[in-house]
């Protein structure tokens, strides 16, 4: 497996904006998969022929993506998953946009699909339990339920739930860190209280879940789908959420009716910008911002201002720049 391990297929395509709605996908299943070398070939030109663009992960315990196209194509490709023994029944949440907001296919065989950093944790045979979106509320509303949000720090600024609790942390792999070191050591909390957990997509809490129950915690539980499912069953008189969700692509940030929201993203620090950070003296297109400014090296500021040069005369050319991919946590 190890040579496996930084094998990464990858099409680069160009991509401009028409009237089109394309469709953005993303999904995920825990499960055991082998000959991961010859799935990454078959998905790799399946997606390619489709013209799709995004990011699919695949590991031993399963498969995660977000990936784009047009209509067709994604349902193409969800066909195909469908016929796949081991590859039905996907957690999959959909939204739309005009363009599409990743500027190449890659396919890349990992460790994790989503990154935890515990090699013992296994949610292919014990997590917590699902819950409906639709029932999401009435569990947020019970005075003793603990709700946890399992993402980044700056995912959480920008949008969360009520009462919930916000880890700090930079990436997923710093979870686990925060359970022992602040969660275990919280005194009403206990290893029967009854604990629910939310992501963007369900794949951070749900793997979540399976080490919190590795911990001996009994009651725990996590939004099926995450909030992109949330956000797309839950009608808005109903809808709890208060702000916006991140997500890790060029749109940066999505509204609860999963149209792209007003934050921008910064492109030398890939922090999310409010109105007001962009309005700040510390704020240089594609340079520095608010949340950066003073952090990086002659060298680097140089590097930032040559690429944002780039960017500009792409655009001036009606072309895409890859410097605005934004990295997935996992």
């Amino acid at each position: 497996m190890g040579s496996l391990m930084n094998n990464s297929r990858e099409e680069e395509y160009p991509r401009s904006c028409n009237d089109e709605k394309y469709i953005i996908a993303s999904f995920y299943k825990f499960v055991p998969i082998s000959n991961l070398d010859k799935l990454q070939n078959t998905l790799y030109h399946i997606c390619r022929d489709l013209g799709i663009a995004g990011t699919i992960l695949l590991a031993d315990e399963g498969i995660n993506g977000t990936i784009a196209g047009t209509r067709n194509s994604i349902k193409d490709l969800y066909q195909w998953f469908c016929d796949q023994p081991n590859l039905n029944q996907l957690q999959i949440k959909y939204s739309e946009d005009t363009s599409i907001p990743f500027h190449r296919l890659k396919v890349r065989i990992k460790k994790e699909i989503v990154t935890m950093g515990k090699p013992g944790i296994d949610p292919t045979s014990d997590v917590g339990t699902y819950v409906d979106p639709l029932d999401w509320n009435l569990l947020l509303k019970e005075d003793n339920t603990v709700v946890i949000d399992t993402r980044n720090y700056y995912e959480v600024e920008i949008g969360t739930f009520d009462k919930a609790l916000n880890p700090g942390t930079n990436s997923f792999r710093e979870f686990p860190a925060w359970v022992s070191g602040t969660l275990e050591k919280m005194p009403d909390i206990t290893k029967e209280s009854k604990i629910a957990m939310f992501c963007t997509g369900g794949i951070r809490c749900e793997k979540a879940t399976s080490y919190l129950k590795d911990r001996g915690y009994k009651n725990v539980f996590h939004l099926e789908g995450g909030i992109l499912k949330y956000f797309e069953d839950v009608s808005d008189e109903e809808n709890l959420w208060n702000g916006e969700c991140f997500v890790f692509d060029n749109r940066v940030s999505l509204k609860k009716d999963l149209k792209p929201g007003e934050y921008l993203m910064c492109h030398a620090c890939r922090m999310p910008l409010a109105q007001k950070d962009l309005e700040s003296k510390k704020y240089s297109p594609g340079v520095h911002c608010p949340k950066c400014f003073g952090t990086h090296t002659e060298k680097q500021v140089k590097r930032f201002k040559d690429r944002q040069r780039q960017m500009e005369l792409s655009n001036l050319r009606g072309e895409k720049h890859l410097g605005g991919i934004i990295k997935q946590d996992g």
